[in-house]
């Protein structure tokens, strides 16, 4: 009997350091999946505003590093406007609530270099009822003070609240859409407050439109279609101007009064 207690008893400690040994074990899994998680966390932050491996062997360049306005400044302007901020790794546009006339010392911005050939990739996000775009072959002229009058726009929406969403023609006035002339289609985009992923493919007059990882649509510019778009939408006043959109210009993006973030700016020229 003695033999048998003492058995019993051996077994019990055995069982007992089994179940805090596989508890430990469990704790130790689980640190490590929350370490593992926090660490993923941390490479997305991280990759914020810097090349991919891909991105960097074929050449594209950052026109924001995240940190500073450098390369940036405002469209018919020697200075940054202070309507426009870093925020979080973003270029944020406080909006001034007055729709295209803006702050004191807002507006537009562009980059300081004009580009031909290109492939240009950014993240957008646009606040509640928001509206703001982003432009290419752009042109700087005392004749005008906003940039949308030289250069075609991908638009930039909320299309839950903002009316422009509802206006225009099928939709092409929409997050993605070339606007008032092309809809994005599918239309993809994110709600207000979420980021959406956007690129311009830019090449001897072909421009293409990508939202969220789809193609949202292809145009060609200079051609008897697309003067007769032109002819056709808000813009006739300007039909001399958009059909004939020059074959270089700068990159922008828009101060239409609304809080606007953009990140991850970098591009590809061709």
């Amino acid at each position: 009997m003695k033999n048998l207690k003492d058995l019993f008893k051996i077994m019990t400690v055995a069982l007992i350091a089994g179940l805090v040994f596989s508890s430990c074990g469990s704790g130790t899994k689980t640190e490590d999946a929350k370490d593992k998680k926090s660490e993923e966390v941390k490479t997305e932050e991280l990759a914020l505003n810097i090349l991919s491996a891909e991105e960097a062997e074929k050449g594209f360049v950052m026109l924001f590093d995240g940190e500073s306005t450098e390369g940036w400044r405002g469209y018919g302007k020697d200075h940054f406007p202070a309507a426009w901020v870093v925020e979080e790794g973003a270029l944020k546009c406080i909006g001034s609530g007055r729709g295209e006339a803006g702050s004191a010392d807002g507006g537009d911005i562009i980059y300081d270099k004009v580009f031909s050939n290109f492939h240009l990739k950014l993240e957008w996000k646009i606040s509640k009822g928001g509206n703001s775009g982003i432009f290419y072959l752009g042109q700087e002229t005392p004749d005008y003070a906003f940039i949308w009058k030289t250069a075609p726009e991908m638009q930039v929406l909320d299309n839950e609240e903002h009316p422009d969403a509802i206006l225009g023609k099928d939709g092409n006035r929409q997050a993605g859409s070339l606007y008032d002339l092309i809809p994005a289609v599918p239309q993809n985009a994110k709600p207000a407050g979420e980021w959406n992923t956007a690129e311009v493919l830019c090449y001897k007059g072909t421009v293409v439109h990508f939202q969220n990882g789809e193609k949202v649509l292809e145009y060609h510019l200079w051609t008897p279609e697309w003067n007769e778009m032109v002819a056709d939408s808000k813009f006739p006043g300007l039909n001399e101007n958009w059909a004939n959109v020059a074959s270089e210009g700068y990159i922008g993006i828009q101060d239409h009064g609304d809080d606007v973030w953009f990140r991850n700016i970098r591009i590809q020229e061709k």
